[in-house]
């Protein structure tokens, strides 16, 4: 084994390949295929989109596993930990047994360069495909077609809602960051749409490719009626639901798509209604509008484009305060940091700019810029995440809330300095 300490793996495997970022499968799937990888035993279902992906998976996680089946999962980037990343049976994987994946992937790769989230990647298939499961959920890294996730055929293939990100990748506008998406469907096999305005090219990828599109509000719906929510959709109908245990306004939305992808799943994978009731009271995702209640209330969100912004404005709105909006914002360098102020600006009392560290991480001098071009001038700058919330909090008085905001670089540094 090159390494012996997860920590040691990872510093290396960022060192290993010319790019952060390398869309495309031909190195990866040769290494995919000397691990004998290509074709799991489980079910598995691919989630790609722009927001919701990660409480997508959680939700399928939730509620398979309620119903007794065993479940992993594949999700990046992390909060706290890099073991977050993969979960089998609801448990983060040891650091013994990443290793241990590494080992594999490392002797399978022979001379074949790979990227921090290629090699990752294959490390979490092999270790699903060891651990007897009956689903794989997998969220997709970035686009979908050249993602390394895509190396496998999924059963169920779902796009969350779709807006601007990673343009420089993907495309300059939603059509064709939407094609790239659409890469996860399969000939023959059902694509879950949870988008409630889906991009044209989901339809036109889907009729070339042969997969059937099943789009919300057209093949399946849902309603919300104060507590309790309702779902149909072509095979079979949910009344009297409980609200996800996730917090946010567009959570039944998330939850409807989540249905609708079990129903796909029904003759191989079947769920009871008591299985979607257990699932949705009890799944956990830390950092997705996260409320700690107190004195000052603390919120929580990885959200980074002005998408998830947006869903964060309608959020505070819908969870009014007594007091002042305080926002401790820290963003990447290539984040639309424009239009994220623009979203926010009417809901936010006082801004605390954070700088960020590494390679892609900005200055606390460009958000505060953009800010004082919109005219916003309650704003302070620090130089990192901790010293921002340290102030806001200073500053708060009993029913304010503090919202940190802008990246999980962002909630993961206020996470270990306050949580």
């Amino acid at each position: 084994m090159r390494y012996q300490t997860l920590a040691d793996w990872l510093a290396w495997q960022e060192t290993l390949h010319p790019t952060a970022i390398d869309l495309g499968l031909e190195r990866v799937g040769e290494v995919l295929g000397r691990m004998g990888l290509g074709r799991p035993s489980h079910a598995v279902v691919t989630v790609a989109g722009t927001n919701g992906k990660g409480s997508s998976v959680a939700m399928l996680d939730a509620i398979l596993r309620a119903a007794g089946y065993r479940v992993g999962t594949y999700t990046s980037p992390h909060l706290l930990r890099y073991n977050e990343r993969i979960r089998i049976d609801g448990n983060e994987v040891s650091d013994q047994a990443l290793c241990t994946a590494f080992a594999r992937v490392d002797e399978a790769r022979g001379d074949i360069s790979l990227s921090y989230f290629e090699f990752g990647t294959l490390a979490a298939l092999d270790l699903l495909e060891r651990a007897g499961l009956d689903a794989a959920v997998l969220e997709v890294g970035m686009g979908g077609r050249l993602d390394a996730v895509n190396l496998l055929d999924a059963d169920v293939a779902l796009i969350t809602p779709i807006d601007m990100d990673h343009a420089e990748w993907l495309g300059p506008d939603r059509e064709r960051i939407a094609r790239e998406k659409a890469g996860i469907f399969r000939a023959g096999r059902p694509a879950v749409c949870s988008d409630p305005n889906p991009p044209a090219a989901l339809f036109s990828e889907a009729e070339r490719i042969g997969a059937e599109l099943l789009i919300l509000g057209r093949d399946f719906d849902f309603t919300v009626d104060g507590g309790q929510w309702w779902w149909r959709g072509r095979l079979q109908r949910r009344d009297g639901l409980p609200l996800p245990a996730l917090r946010g306004v567009s959570q039944p939305q998330n939850a409807a798509g989540v249905l609708m992808v079990l129903e796909q799943l029904t003759a191989r994978l079947p769920v009871y209604q008591q299985d979607v009731r257990a699932g949705l009271s009890s799944v956990q995702l830390p950092g997705r509008f996260q409320v700690l209640p107190g004195e000052v209330t603390r919120i929580f969100d990885v959200g980074h484009n002005p998408h998830a912004a947006a869903e964060l404005a309608r959020n505070l709105v819908a969870h009014d305060c007594a007091g002042r909006t305080r926002l401790v914002i820290g963003m990447l360098a290539d984040k639309d940091a424009a239009g994220v102020v623009a979203q926010l600006a009417a809901q936010v009392d006082a801004w605390y700019v954070a700088g960020l560290d590494g390679a892609r991480g900005a200055g606390p001098e460009r958000v505060a810029g953009v800010l004082k071009d919109a005219g916003i001038v309650a704003v302070q700058a620090f130089p990192g995440v901790s010293a921002a919330l340290v102030r806001a909090l200073a500053d708060a008085v009993p029913g304010d809330r503090v919202v940190v905001f802008g990246s999980f670089h962002t909630v993961a540094e206020a996470f270990a300095g306050s949580v």
